[in-house]
């Protein structure tokens, strides 16, 4: 039989013989939940709560196709969206820093086979598979897989860095871990914050608070710099409004204020999961920039992350001087594009 006829002949049995099911949230998120606690890529933007808010927002339903796939006692998610025959992970680079599949350890061979199969059954011409880290599976199995048992043409490309730092036990031994300048010039810059009034750190966790404090995060966000300005359309300010009063509703996010003599002087939001603490933005007040009240209201989110027994600080996407200067390490994203 002629190859193409028989390629042609062998899909046609897929599609009579599969049942391909596709699932909305609801359905799905105890089992996603469960299945991301035995993820490598276990990450808050991996998780149902953040990906149904961004889809609530962004993506229309028909789009959408978030499959199930048993692996014997366990299972895995493929949480994919198909618009203009390119099939792309759920979420956007601009507010999801990491995404990938959904699959337990150990059993990432067996995922990537059946969820291949599945996919070669849609109508698309390409898979772009954006913010991958470097640690992810995906990179070299999935890949390999396309590759070699779909014949699919494969394509990896350096995205982006995303810097963090394990954090170790206390505050004092952070101070003591930078290199020798970025340690000095780290007390040098409090102290002389100090000698100008008053400082004080504010840390809002509660729903109610956050509620009410969030405008002022979102002010000194669009005063510290034009892109952020203009990144902070009322889509995505409405985005972060319902991602901030969700999470915290869950105890995962906390909203950060830096005062200077009872003025917030800097902003800080971000989310503890997993034992991480996640840096998701920022913003400051330009008047007050000579006195560094950006880099000091981050490196006081370190030290609230040390003291509540966070393992790893991770500023997310990203090479702001700032995160290196107070210990950050850098970690590749990758995306990666398949094409039939």
């Amino acid at each position: 039989m002629n190859r193409l006829i028989y390629l042609g002949y062998s899909r046609a049995l897929k599609i009579l013989n599969r049942n391909i099911s596709t699932y909305n949230f609801d359905e799905i998120t105890s089992d996603w939940e469960v299945a991301l606690e035995k993820s490598v890529v276990n990450s808050i933007f991996m998780t149902p709560l953040w990906q149904k808010i961004w889809c609530n927002q962004f993506v229309e339903k028909s789009n959408l196709k978030i499959l199930r796939l048993p692996l014997n006692a366990d299972l895995g998610i493929a949480p994919l969206m198909i618009k203009n025959g390119t099939i792309s992970l759920i979420g956007s680079t601009d507010l999801f820093d990491y995404r990938d599949f959904v699959v337990p350890r150990g059993l990432e061979k067996e995922f990537y086979i059946a969820i291949l199969d599945q996919i070669d059954l849609f109508d698309w011409k390409s898979i772009k598979l954006s913010s991958i880290r470097e640690d992810s599976p995906t990179l070299n199995t999935f890949a390999s897989i396309a590759k070699n048992n779909m014949g699919y043409d494969i394509q990896i490309l350096e995205e982006d860095v995303s810097p963090g730092m394990n954090l170790p036990n206390d505050w004092e031994e952070f101070i003591s871990n930078l290199p020798k300048k970025d340690r000095h010039e780290l007390r040098r810059k409090i102290r002389r914050l100090e000698r100008y009034g008053e400082v004080g750190f504010q840390v809002l966790t509660n729903s109610a608070d956050v509620k009410i404090n969030i405008s002022d995060f979102f002010s000194l966000m669009k005063k510290s710099r034009l892109d952020k300005a203009e990144f902070l359309t009322d889509e995505r300010e409405s985005f972060f409004r319902t991602i901030s009063t969700e999470l915290s509703n869950i105890n995962q996010l906390r909203l950060y204020f830096l005062e200077l003599n009872g003025i917030r002087v800097a902003a800080t939001l971000g989310f503890e999961y997993n034992n991480n603490f996640y840096l998701y933005n920022s913003g400051y007040d330009p008047e007050y920039s000579s006195l560094s009240v950006g880099l000091i209201s981050k490196a006081y989110c370190i030290k609230d992350a040390i003291e509540n027994e966070m393992t790893y600080f991770d500023f997310l996407r990203g090479s702001e001087s700032y995160k290196y200067h107070l210990g950050g390490k850098d970690k590749l994203l990758y995306e990666m594009i398949i094409n039939r």
